[in-house]
């Protein structure tokens, strides 16, 4: 379970949604596969980004669901770039929940997506390497 104490990282986040009626199941739950969604689609723009070009989710790892998501909640999703290979990217994800009226937020998950780049061929491409700073 995650820390009470914890806090969403500084960075602005790579999407910002509000929970609908329209992304729950029949008993008014979140599905988990919206949530995903919302991550694959954060990360995707930072290897997109990195890459200079079209990259594809080739794998997630490490995905738990440490707590709900209601209707109404604005989720917050923050990708970061990990570490590159020679054609693949692996981008580090969070999900937090805030309520509506309410200034916490509270991790909801968090996972490491890999991407690989690709060309016009659909065959894997170079990356560039993490500039260092």
């Amino acid at each position: 379970m995650a820390l009470i104490d914890e806090q969403p990282p500084e960075y602005s986040p790579a999407v910002r949604v509000i929970a609908m009626p329209a992304d729950t199941n029949p008993h008014g739950d979140i599905f988990g596969g919206w949530l995903m969604s919302l991550m694959d689609s954060a990360a995707g723009s930072v290897a997109a980004r990195h890459s200079k070009g079209r990259a594809v989710t080739i794998a997630v790892e490490g995905m738990t669901f440490l707590r709900p998501v209601i209707v109404g909640d604005e989720v917050s999703v923050f990708a970061s770039l990990a570490s590159v290979g020679s054609t693949s990217m692996k981008i580090a994800v969070e999900a937090w929940r805030r309520a509506r009226h309410d200034d916490r937020s509270y991790r909801v998950t968090q996972a490491t997506f890999t991407f690989v780049a690709i060309g016009e061929d659909r065959q894997p491409r170079s990356v560039p390497p993490i500039a260092e700073a």
